[in-house]
This record gives structure tokens, C-alpha cells and sequence, in this order.
């Protein structure tokens, strides 16, 4: 899919409100062509991943809570049952059965921001031209999430399977959700975890299972007609997402920009086959108190430059570039996650007028 966004802005998701009235005015105003939905955190613990994108496994018994903690529920009698249930709702959200894709739907307790929103921009799209949204990462989620006796998830292939499928069957829903606005998706995995890869202590984490993870949530996303994306706040080995089914990759470029650098080979390759690049330039924290568009203009000027000097054309990654805050900013205060968009919007401005 053609996506030239040639530096508009959009946002990583999070906002710091308990009522989405207060969220939806501010995306509107600073990221008007690519408007997302606002995660709200500060509304308890109805907004984290297992109760927004893991409803599913709960449904189906496979995970629950025991003793304040959420574990997949192995040892029980009717574990092979329950297995049999979930994989049947899989197989069928496959075929495209609209029944089947209903049950790995955001609840609408539990996601106030995204109801919200699809019911404000069914109301009045205004200058969308794509709609965002976002859930967490296999890698992240499965690093969170044991078994009965303690075992991490995402070293049982089999409970890693369950959480991938389940994103990417719910990744399908959303991005069908959004289309039904008749404006182009785009989906952001949301996915920090990837920084394990390479460590001592992760070892049995490999490049094929984070490449093949993440491809199967990108191939319902596509199905769906959406764009894909990843957004990761780290510095990483950002090779493995040049190697995935990806359209977009974001990162925390403000803190770490300069990680890019020796992996452009690897972009180059990811830019010339359409990828774009969603930099993060205004940071998330109070050091955004201490900067302004300039500043921060300046220095995606000195990251994209560096690019440009290690081969990557100058033209074709200004039109494949897109800007947004470094990350999500629902646990700041209201006042910096509003000085946070203002920032990011005036950057973006800067950069769609080429004044750089």
C-alpha cells in the first residue's frame, strides 16, 4: 500500500483523562489527519491489555485471576476443551465469519476512549484521512503472563500461540472497525519488549519468533485493509522490523534517534519498499517543558540527515516520514500531555512546509 504521510502527525495512543471528552477535543485539534483513540489509563485497571485485548482467553476460561494475579489456568480438567472452544472462534474469524470476529472485540467497558471515538468521528470525520489505533505486543504480554506453576507465557509455545492469536484476531477487528468509516486504518503494536532480543538473559528469545509473532498480527491488519505499524520506545535491533510484513516503524527517536544509524542498510531496504518511518521527536517527560518547535526541528534535522549520509535518499524519506510524540503520555499530567501535542503538531507543520 502507498503511504506517503511526508511528515503528518499522530499520536502513540495514551492520554492522562478519565473521560474521553477531555481526550478526543485535543487529538482533533493537533492530529486532525490521522485522529487515534484515546487509551485512558487513569480510568483503573478496566483499561490494561488483559481486560482490553485479552477478553477472549477469559471468556473462554483459559486465563483467569487467582490471588490478584492472571494466570492461564493449564492445569485445569478442561483445559483440552477450552483450547478446542478458542481455536474453533480462531479458525472461523479466518474465514471471515462476522459472528466469530465479535468475540475478540474491544469491551465496551473497558475501552471507553475507542467507542467514543468511533462514535464522534461517525458524527463528524472532519479532516481524517486515516484513523489510528493501537493494542499491546505478543512479546510484551506473554513476558507478563505465567501458567500455573509460574512459568513465563511466552516460553510455553503453546500459551504464546494463545496471546498471538488473540491479538491478531482482535488487531482484525479493530482495523475492520475503524474501515467501517470508510477511512484507511492504521494499527499500531504497541511493542517495547523487543529490546530482550540479543540479551544474556533472554537467549531463547530468537529473531524467527518476534519476526513470525509479529507478522501473524500484520497479516490480519492487512486483511482488514489497514496499514501496520510498531512502536517501540527503546533502542533496539531495528533490522527485525525491517524484516517483518511492516509498513511503519515508530520509535522514541528524541532519546534514542541516533540507534537508527547503524542499521541503515536494513531501512534503506524497508524505506524502498514503502516503509515509513513515525518519528517520535517530542519527548514524553518534563524535558518538553524545556523545548519548542525549533529545537526539536533541529534535532529530527540532525537524525534525518544522518540517514540521508548513510545512503538512504533524501526525498523518498521525507515523503515516507511521519512525526508523533515519543510515547504514549497517560500518566503525565494533563498540561504536559497538552504541551506534548501542541509540540508535536507545530514540529509537524514545520516539516510538511519543508522548513527543514
Amino acid at each position: 500500500m502507498t503511504f506517503l504521510p511526508g511528515g503528518l502527525a499522530t499520536g502513540i495512543g495514551s492520554l492522562p483523562y478519565q473521560d474521553p471528552q477531555q481526550a478526543l477535543p485535543l487529538i482533533r485539534e493537533n492530529m486532525p489527519v490521522i485522529p487515534h483513540w484515546p487509551q485512558l489509563p487513569q480510568r483503573g485497571s478496566t483499561e490494561g491489555f488483559v481486560q482490553q485485548f485479552l477478553q477472549p482467553l477469559v471468556h473462554f476460561g483459559l486465563l483467569v485471576t487467582e490471588r490478584d494475579r492472571v494466570v492461564f489456568d493449564d492445569r485445569n480438567p478442561c483445559w483440552s476443551e477450552m483450547l478446542t472452544n478458542f481455536y474453533t472462534a480462531y479458525l472461523a474469524v479466518e474465514e471471515k465469519d462476522a459472528n466469530a470476529l465479535e468475540t475478540f472485540a474491544l469491551p465496551p467497558g473497558a475501552a471507553a476512549g475507542f467507542y467514543a471515538f468511533m462514535e464522534e468521528m461517525s458524527r463528524d470525520i472532519g479532516e481524517a484521512l486515516y484513523l489510528k489505533g493501537h493494542l499491546a505486543g505478543p512479546l510484551t504480554i506473554a513476558f507478563q503472563l505465567k501458567n500455573s506453576r509460574g512459568r513465563v507465557a511466552y516460553y510455553e509455545e503453546q500459551l504464546r500461540d494463545l496471546v498471538v492469536k488473540t491479538l491478531a484476531a482482535h488487531a482484525y477487528w479493530q482495523a475492520a472497525a475503524l474501515a467501517r468509516l470508510n477511512r484507511q486504518p492504521i494499527i499500531f503494536v504497541d511493542e517495547p519488549a523487543v529490546s530482550v532480543y540479543g540479551q544474556f538473559n533472554y537467549i531463547t528469545v530468537t529473531r524467527e519468533m518476534i519476526i513470525n509473532d509479529l507478522n501473524t498480527i500484520f497479516h490480519f491488519i492487512h486483511e482488514a485493509g489497514g496499514l501496520a505499524g510498531v512502536h517501540s520506545c527503546n533502542a533496539i535491533d531495528w533490522s527485525i522490523l525491517c524484516e517483518c510484513d511492516l509498513d511503519i516503524i515508530n520509535l522514541d527517536a528524541y532519546n534514542f534517534g541516533s540507534s537508527l544509524f547503524v542499521y541503515a542498510p536494513e531501512l534503506k531496504d524497508f524505506i524502498q519498499r514503502g516503509g515509513v518511518i513515525a518519528w517520535g521527536i517530542v519527548p514524553t517527560s518534563e524535558k518538553a517543558f524545556d523545548e519548542e518547535e525549533r529545537s526539536l526541528l533541529l534535532r529530527w534535522k540532525e537524525l534525518f540527515s544522518g540517514l540521508v549520509q548513510r545512503g538512504i535518499p533524501a526525498e523518498q524519506l521525507y515523503r515516507q516520514s511521519m512525526i508523533t510524540p515519543a510515547c504514549g503520555t497517560g500518566l503525565l499530567a494533563p498540561e504536559l500531555a497538552e504541551h506534548i501535542y501542541r509540540l508535536t503538531r507545530k514540529v509537524s507543520a514545520q516539516v510538511r512546509e519543508g522548513a527543514f
